[in-house]
């Protein structure tokens, strides 16, 4: 038991560090003014990923519903921390750009709750749910933040590597719905880490046998 459970927070610990990181350079995208839209689906999208695959993992181990959203709270904290460190270093910060995982996250244990811990409905409800809202409220998280434009001029990024140097503005690239490809995209793709997650899950305890 002792052995299933250090593993169990191991992998806890991992998932959330590796989102957290994740993150972080999710975040970039407000500097890159003329990639914002580009950028905001991209990043929408992994985070969304990062986020149901380690709350679907931590359900299914523990069985409990609401793990999900302390698995939201754990990324959240480790990102403040981590950001902190970043704001001594004279990078911008703020804290509205972390607690956006936690209603994807609620959307997620709801579905599990209220499908009496059915793995398959948290699988294709959870994943549909959190796909489709993250990007909505990573957009008022975008919309809350300092001007993007403002931020670039006011904390440049001269070592910006050559294949990030916007060539021409983007804007619109994507007919003006970044939200929308984002929330599709994620809807798809987030059932298919949340059944990743569970699986995950089975081959801990199989490994552990």
């Amino acid at each position: 038991v002792w052995l299933r459970r250090c593993t169990h927070y191991l992998f806890i610990v991992v998932v959330a560090v590796n989102s957290t990181l994740l993150t972080i350079n999710a975040g970039d995208y407000i500097f890159y003014t003329d990639w914002a839209w580009t950028s905001y689906v991209v990043f929408s999208i992994s985070q969304t990923l990062m986020l149901v695959v380690g709350a679907a993992y931590y359900l299914t181990f523990t069985g409990v519903p609401g793990t999900a959203t302390y698995y939201a709270l754990i990324m959240t904290v480790y990102t403040w921390v981590a950001k902190g460190a970043w704001f001594a270093l004279g990078y911008p910060y703020d804290f509205i750009v972390t607690p956006v995982w936690l209603p994807s996250a609620m959307l997620i244990d709801l579905a599990y709750w209220a499908t009496k811990k059915n793995k398959h409905s948290l699988i294709l409800f959870g994943g549909v749910l959190c796909g489709m809202s993250l990007p909505l409220f990573n957009m008022v998280n975008l919309i809350t933040v300092a001007d993007p434009l403002e931020t670039t001029f006011k904390y440049p990024r001269p070592t910006l590597p050559p294949y990030m140097t916007p060539i021409e503005p983007q804007v619109g690239k994507f007919y003006n719905s970044p939200v929308a490809l984002g929330a599709g995209a994620g809807a798809v793709l987030a059932c298919t880490f949340a059944a990743l997650g569970c699986k995950l899950n089975t081959w801990t305890y199989r490994w552990m046998a």
